[in-house]
Parts: C-alpha cells; structure tokens; sequence
C-alpha cells in the first residue's frame, strides 16, 4: 500500500536499482524506505549489532522508521531510501 500522508524531506534519495548498505542517512532520525523488490528484509543496526528487521512483503511497500542517529539501515534487495521529517 502506497504511503498517503504528508512529510518533509530532509535529504535526497539513494539511488534506485541497488540494496542499501549501512546507511545513516546523514544522522536522520526519521528514514522513508520504499522497496523496489518483493520479499525486501530491511534492517536496523547499530555497528554490528542488528536492533530490528521488518519484511516489505512487495515491490512498492514503504515503510517510516524512525531510529537513534548512530543507527545504519540496509535492505536485503533493491530499496530507495529519503531522510524524512517526523510522520506524526
């Protein structure tokens, strides 16, 4: 389901086609990962120690997480991801 709602953004995004790999997304708190491939395990992490991981079950799902500063995101397939304000 496509996210509906408003947001401000705070940075560009990562380029299409590729995973992400441990990003921090310039110190963000608040992340937009939108996946580009069904099944696409994105993770949390801090150094290397995973704090979470949600599945987007299919190309287009999205998802606003919202994480400490030091924290890294990757995706286990093609992702693109935006530094976005606070959803609420």
């Amino acid at each position: 389901m496509a996210y509906q709602g408003s947001m401000k953004l705070k940075g560009s995004s990562t380029s299409a086609g590729s995973s992400i790999t441990a990003s921090n997304f310039g110190r963000a708190h608040f992340v937009r990962v939108q996946a580009q491939a069904a099944a696409n395990t994105v993770t949390v992490k801090q150094s290397s120690t995973v704090i979470g991981t949600v599945i987007l079950v299919t190309a287009g799902d999205s998802i606003i997480i919202e994480k400490e500063e030091s924290h890294t995101i990757e995706t286990s397939g093609n992702a693109v991801g935006s530094a976005v304000s606070s959803p609420r």
